[in-house]
C-alpha cells in the first residue's frame, strides 16, 4: 500500500487531565514537566500558569528551557517569542506554539493533554526487519539527529529483541561491532548522529572492511530541507563513506525502507563488508506503511557450502598424498572450522601453523601445533614451514607480516575467488568453503603416521619454552619485569574457552611470542588496519556477542588503553564481566623500537599515564596494580574470578620482545 503523507504517526484518541508538578515555580519562571509521554513547558506569569507543548514550532527548540521577557516566552534556540498562555506569536509571525488547558485544584496543578494511539513508524518497521534478520546488538550514541531511530531501537530493546550498548565514543562503537562480526561472522550495528558522530565511526568500519568482518552502520543526517547549503553538522555522508562502505543508501521514505534494511544486512553478511544506511532527521518521524510487506531472510540467503571443482580438488589430493612433510597454515578465515582442520592434521600427521589472527585455533599443547608464523610468532612455526614440502593454506591472505613461503608447493583454499593467488600464483587455488573442502580432503586421503614430524615439533617447543622462561626472568635497570613474565602467568590462568581481544604495539608482539593458547580460545585483533586502541572496545563487542557466557580477557599497552579509557565506564554501566590487562611501560614502545631500527633518535614516545588501576576503581570497576610476576599472578587470579569488570595494571619493562 502506498504511503499517505497526511497520515499522522500518532492518532489522538481522547483528552485527559494529568496532574503535574512544576515545583516551586516563581512568577516569571519556566520549567519542563513530563506527562502523557510528552514534554510540556509550564510557565508562570502575573496572569497565572500556562502550558505549551515543549517543542518550538520553528525548529523544535525546548521551550521549557526558555525564559520570560516582557510577557513573552522566548525560545532558547533562536529567540522566537510566544504568549505563555495562548502560544500566539507577535504580530507578523506565523509560528504558533500548541497551548494546553491548565488549572489549579486543591491537590495540585492539572494539564489537559491528548492521549494518542501510537502508530508504528517507518523506523519501527526497519528495526523490525533488522531484528528479524538476526541483528541483535547495537553499539552507539544517541543524539539530536538520530532520535527517531533511537526511539525505535528503545522499543525493540523493551520487547527483548535487541540489546543496545551506549558507548562513550562512536569509534568504540564501530570497533565493538567489528569485533562482534569477527567473532561470530554475523553483523552487529554501530549507530551515530550526523557529522562528527558519523565520521568517528570510520576507523572501526575500515577495521571491519580490511579484515572481512560484516558490519552495519546506521547514521543520522540533517533534515533534507537544509541539506546542501551547509547546515550545522551537515556532511555528505554518502561521499564520506563511499570508500569504506560496500553498500550505502539514504532512506527517503517508508515505501522501500524495510527493503533497504534487508539489503543492507544481506550485503554485510554475504560480502563480509560494511553496509551503511543514512537516516535524514525528518524521515525518522514518518509513519510506517499500514500493511508493510514482510522482508524475511528465508529465501534470500543462500547456503555457503561451496565445494571446489572436482578437477582442482583432485590436483590438491594428489599433491598432499605425494608430500612427505605437508604442513597446514590456517588463517583467520579458518577459525570457525578448527575441529575439521585438526581432524585432517591428525589424519596426515601434518603440523598446524597459524597466522597471528588465527592464534588459538589449535591449542599450543597439541602435538601437531607449531604456533604462530611471522613477525608476531615463534621460531617453531617458521622452522616447521621451512622443513615442509607442501603447504595447505586455509583462510589466510598471505600478508607480508605473516611471511608464508612462496617457494613451497601450495594449495590455497578460500571462499573468495579474488583472494586465491591474490599476491602471487599458487599451485592449486581451490575455491570453496573451508569446512566442506577440508571434509572432502579428509575423505580422500589415507591416514599417515609421521612420528619424526611430531618429535621435531616437540623438540622445537622444548627449546623455545626454555628461552621463554629465561626471558621471563629478565628485568631492566629499574627492576621492571620483562613482558614474557606477564604472558607466562596469563598462559596458566586464562580459561581455554576465553576470547582474547588484543591491541597493537609491543604488548601485542609479546602476546604473540609468549602467550600459549589453550584449546577453544579466540584471539581478536585489528589485523590489516593495525589500529591502536582496538582491544577494550573489542572486548565490549565480544561480551555482547557471547552475552557473558565466555570469559573475555582483553590486553593492551598503555598507549592503546589511553585512546578509549573512558569505555571502562561502559563496562561498569552494563556490568560486563571483562578482565582487561594493561601493560604499562610509560612508552609507545613499538614506535621507539622502530625509531632505533631506522637509526633515528627516540622522540616523543614517552607517556604520562594515570594510575590505571585507581582510575578503574573510580569508575566502579575492580582495579589492581602489580609490579612483580607473583603480584601479577595474584592480581589476575582475583580479577578473573571477580563478578564484574576488572582492570589489572602491570608495570613492565621496555625490553625487546
Amino acid at each position: 500500500m502506498q504511503h499517505d503523507p497526511t497520515r499522522p504517526s500518532h492518532e489522538i484518541e481522547r483528552f485527559e487531565w494529568f496532574r503535574v508538578d512544576p515545583g516551586e515555580l516563581p512568577v516569571g519562571g519556566v520549567t519542563t514537566v513530563i506527562a502523557a509521554d510528552r514534554a510540556v513547558a509550564i510557565t508562570r506569569t502575573e496572569q497565572g500558569y500556562g502550558a505549551l507543548d515543549n517543542r518550538c514550532p520553528h525548529q523544535g527548540g525546548p521551550l521549557g528551557d526558555g525564559q520570560i521577557e516582557e510577557g513573552c516566552l522566548i525560545c532558547p534556540w533562536h529567540g522566537y517569542e510566544y504568549d505563555p498562555l495562548t502560544g500566539s506569536p507577535p504580530g507578523g509571525y506565523a509560528d504558533v506554539a500548541t497551548p494546553y488547558e491548565i488549572e489549579g485544584r486543591d491537590d495540585g496543578l492539572y494539564v489537559r493533554l491528548p492521549v494518542v494511539k501510537r502508530i508504528p513508524t517507518a523506523m519501527d518497521q526497519m528495526i523490525d526487519t533488522m531484528t528479524e534478520w538476526g541483528v541483535d546488538s547495537v553499539f552507539g550514541m544517541v543524539g539530536h539527529s538520530n532520535l527517531g531511530l533511537a526511539d525505535a531501537l528503545r522499543r525493540a530493546e523493551q520487547d527483548g529483541r535487541l540489546q543496545y550498548y551506549g558507548i562513550r565514543h562512536e569509534g568504540a562503537a564501530a570497533f565493538a561491532a567489528s569485533a562482534y562480526g569477527k567473532l561470530t561472522g554475523h553483523p552487529a550495528a554501530c549507530f551515530s548522529i550526523a557529522g562528527p558522530g558519523a565520521t568517528n565511526l570510520l576507523t572501526g568500519l575500515w577495521d571491519a572492511k580490511v579484515d572481512r568482518a560484516p558490519i552495519l552502520a546506521l547514521t543520522g543526517q540533517v533534515a533534507t530541507q537544509v541539506l546542501g547549503p551547509g547546515a550545522f553538522q551537515e556532511l555528505p555522508l554518502t561521499e564520506a563513506f563511499s570508500a569504506v562502505a560496500e553498500w550505502s543508501q539514504t532512506v527517503l521514505g517508508p515505501e522501500n525502507a524495510t527493503e533497504l534494511m534487508a539489503l543492507a544486512i544481506k550485503h554485510a553478511t554475504v560480502t563480509r563488508d560494511v553496509a551503511h544506511l543514512i537516516f535524514p532527521d525528518e524521515i525518522q518521524e514518518l509513519p510506517g506503511l499500514i500493511e508493510p510487506p514482510r522482508r524475511p531472510k528465508d529465501g534470500r540467503m543462500a547456503q555457503a557450502q561451496i565445494t571446489p571443482p572436482p578437477r582442482e580438488l583432485k590436483r590438491a589430493i594428489t599433491l598432499l598424498a605425494g608430500a612427505e612433510r605437508p604442513a597446514i597454515i590456517a588463517g583467520h578465515g579458518a577459525r570457525d572450522h578448527r575441529s575439521e582442520i585438526i581432524a585432517l592434521a591428525e589424519r596426515l600427521d601434518a603440523p598446524i601453523i597459524t597466522t597471528f589472527k588465527a592464534k588459538g585455533l589449535v591449542a599450543d599443547s597439541h602435538p601437531l601445533a607449531a604456533g604462530v608464523l611471522g613477525r608476531s610468532g615463534t621460531p617453531v612455526g617458521s622452522a616447521v614451514m621451512g622443513r615442509s614440502d607442501a603447504l595447505l593454506v586455509l583462510g589466510a591472505s598471505f600478508s607480508t607480516h605473516t611471511g608464508i613461503s612462496e617457494k613451497k608447493p601450495t594449495i590455497q583454499v578460500d571462499f573468495d575467488r579474488m583472494t586465491l593467488g591474490k599476491f602471487h600464483p599458487v599451485d592449486v587455488p581451490l575455491w570453496g568453503e573451508i569446512a566442506a573442502t577440508v571434509g572432502l580432503l579428509n575423505e580422500a586421503l589415507s591416514k599417515v603416521e609421521r612420528p619424526d614430524v611430531r618429535a621435531d615439533i616437540a623438540e622445537r617447543w622444548q627449546r623455545w619454552r626454555a628461552e621463554k622462561r629465561r626471558r621471563a626472568g629478565l628485568t631492566d635497570e629499574r627492576g621492571k619485569m620483562h613482558p614474557a613474565a606477564v604472558f607466562e602467568v596469563m598462559s596458566g590462568l586464562v580459561a581455554d574457552d576465553a576470547v582474547l581481544p588484543v591491541d597493537v604495539g609491543n604488548n601485542t608482539y609479546a602476546f604473540g611470542h609468549y602467550f600459549e593458547s589453550g584449546s577453544g580460545q579466540d584471539v581478536l585483533m585489528s589485523g590489516y588496519l593495525g589500529s591502536i586502541g582496538f582491544a577494550l572496545p573489542a572486548a565490549i563487542g565480544a561480551w555482547a556477542a557471547t552475552r557473558g557466557s565466555r570469559p573475555i580477557v582483553s590486553i593492551s599497552g598503555d598507549g592503546g588503553l589511553g585512546q578509549y579509557l573512558a569505555e571502562v565506564t561502559t563496562l561498569v554501566k552494563y556490568d560486563m564481566n571483562i578482565t582487561h590487562v594493561v601493560l604499562n611501560n610509560s612508552e609507545l614502545g613499538k614506535i621507539s623500537r622502530e625509531q632505533v631500527a631506522a637509526i633515528r633518535p627516540v622522540w616523543q614516545t614517552d607517556l604520562v599515564n594515570p594510575d590505571f588501576a585507581a582510575y578503574a576503581t573510580s569508575c566502579g570497576a575492580l582495579g589492581i596494580r602489580a609490579e612483580t610476576p607473583e603480584g601479577f599472578r595474584n592480581a589476575l587470579d582475583q580479577a578473573l574470578t571477580y563478578p564484574g569488570p576488572a582492570l589489572v595494571e602491570v608495570v613492565t619493562s621496555s625490553l625487546d620482545v
